[in-house]
């Protein structure tokens, strides 16, 4: 087993002079502190358009308006094979609302042409006729604290299909389309979501399941995380249970 004080994890921010709306880049801190607080070594890499993806154990890629997004399911669609073969071979990827839908096969827009996305998760988004603004509480069965918060900003209808499953089922808000309940997505190490404000400070149970999963990635094997004094944290999390606005 690898001595703790040597472990060392590699995370890449796709695009985030393109995709970085609400404060998403406060999920790569959060990560990078956790892991450092932990004596983890971390390789951050930044990779905007033009650049070559590298081989990474977290991917993240943020949220970002619609000419943005356009720019970036170009770059993505050039590196889609190779994405795809990082999933399967266990990387942690993160996908913030525009990020997310691009993470699916498509979004289509009310005008104009469906915008390709790199099918990581089987999902697809439509535009539509409502925009869902507002604080959002949801279950998930495989964490404790048993619940997510975050604030979701978005028009997109995100649908899930075959072993593609919700990232948690929505108790206050509207999630992926207002409708069936579902928030975000997850498929082998692939997630999406959409709430923003940013997502991992407020979860930091959830910020650490993704960096449990990196280490396994990286060394093939559970490595428990040491515990952190999360206490401020957990109160700031537990104060947004159930608030609608």
């Amino acid at each position: 087993m690898e001595k703790k004080s040597d472990l060392k994890i590699t995370i890449t921010h796709l695009y985030p002079k393109l995709l970085n709306l609400y404060g998403d880049i406060g999920n790569i801190i959060t990560l990078k502190k956790r892991c450092e607080w932990r004596g983890i070594s971390v390789e951050l890499l930044e990779v905007n358009p033009g650049k070559e993806i590298p081989a990474s154990d977290i991917y993240f890629i943020g949220g970002g308006q619609d000419k943005q997004q356009i720019d970036v399911a170009a770059e993505l669609k050039f590196n889609k094979d190779f994405l795809t073969e990082q999933r399967d071979s266990g990387a942690v990827f993160l996908g913030i609302c525009g990020g997310y839908q691009l993470l699916g096969h498509y979004y289509q827009p009310h005008n104009g042409d469906k915008l390709e996305g790199i099918s990581l998760l089987d999902a697809y988004t439509v535009a539509g006729k409502k925009r869902f603004i507002g604080n959002v509480t949801a279950k998930i069965d495989y964490l404790t604290p048993d619940t997510l918060v975050g604030f979701e900003n978005h028009s997109g209808l995100t649908y899930l299909q075959g072993e593609t499953k919700p990232l948690a089922m929505v108790t206050v808000g509207n999630g992926n389309n207002g409708s069936d309940k579902t928030e975000g997505a997850r498929y082998m190490n692939v997630f999406g979501t959409y709430l923003h404000g940013s997502f991992l400070p407020k979860n930091p149970h959830f910020a650490d399941y993704l960096i449990e999963l990196a280490l396994e990635k990286r060394y093939g094997e559970h490595i428990q995380l040491d515990n952190l004094d999360d206490d401020f944290e957990l109160k700031t999390h537990l104060s947004l249970v159930g608030k609608a606005y």
